[in-house]
């Protein structure tokens, strides 16, 4: 029987002993092989288009390029990469930027050893894995299966610019931002933005961000 190829990872953090700790844990795991290191953006993207990395594994606040720029350079590589991102923000702002760009995963650094391997797997064979994890919250989704089976939401009809409003937020946009993209004034968007919150019973971005994946609107 011939074994699977190892998930080829390439790390990039800036904190090299971040980085030590890392290659220890992935290197240790049958399946997984880290192939380099980066410190900063622009070193991740030349050692990415380097080394062609399956799953390159990057912190969004390094030296260089923002980190959403570094990921959209790194999935216009060919061989194009796979992104997780491994960060300490838990905000669904950052969430929401990091997977517009491009990434493919979004894992915070307080969350498990277990859910970090989980989620270069998922990644890996073509999933979307999102941790945002926070005391009190359910763990990560794992978006690679269809969800285990709910209650189901009820239709709510949403008109086609609330829809627009839900899109921008759940991406991780401010009200201005959306006003601009949207030409409306900022309170207009700040109204859309309280009758989603009625209709729908969502308070929080992380909330507007997984209904918005339900509902297929990213």
């Amino acid at each position: 029987m011939v074994n699977a190829p190892k998930i080829r990872v390439l790390i990039a953090d800036d904190h090299a002993v971040l980085r030590t700790g890392l290659r220890m844990l992935l290197d240790a795991q049958s399946d997984m092989h880290v192939v380099g290191e980066a410190a900063d953006g622009a070193e991740a993207v030349n050692r990415a288009a380097e080394l062609h990395p399956d799953v390159v594994l990057l912190d969004l606040s390094m030296p260089g390029p923002p980190g959403t720029a570094v990921i959209e350079r790194l999935v216009r590589l060919s061989p194009s990469p796979r992104v997780l991102v491994l960060t300490m923000h838990d905000d669904p702002a950052y969430l929401g930027a990091a997977l517009h760009a491009g990434a493919s995963g979004y894992v915070v650094k307080k969350a498990a050893d277990v859910e970090l391997l989980t989620a270069i797997r998922v990644v890996h064979r073509g999933g979307t894995f999102v941790n945002l994890t926070r005391p009190g919250e359910e763990g990560a989704a794992d978006q690679s299966h269809p969800p285990r089976a709910t209650a189901p939401r009820p239709a709510v009809p949403l008109s086609r610019r609330e829809v627009d409003v839900l899109r921008l937020l759940a991406q991780g946009h401010t009200n201005q931002e959306a006003a601009r993209q949207l030409t409306l004034s900022v309170k207009t968007v700040e109204t859309h933005r309280k009758r989603l919150t009625d209709k729908l019973g969502l308070k929080s971005r992380a909330e507007l961000y997984r209904f918005a994946v339900e509902a297929r609107l990213l």
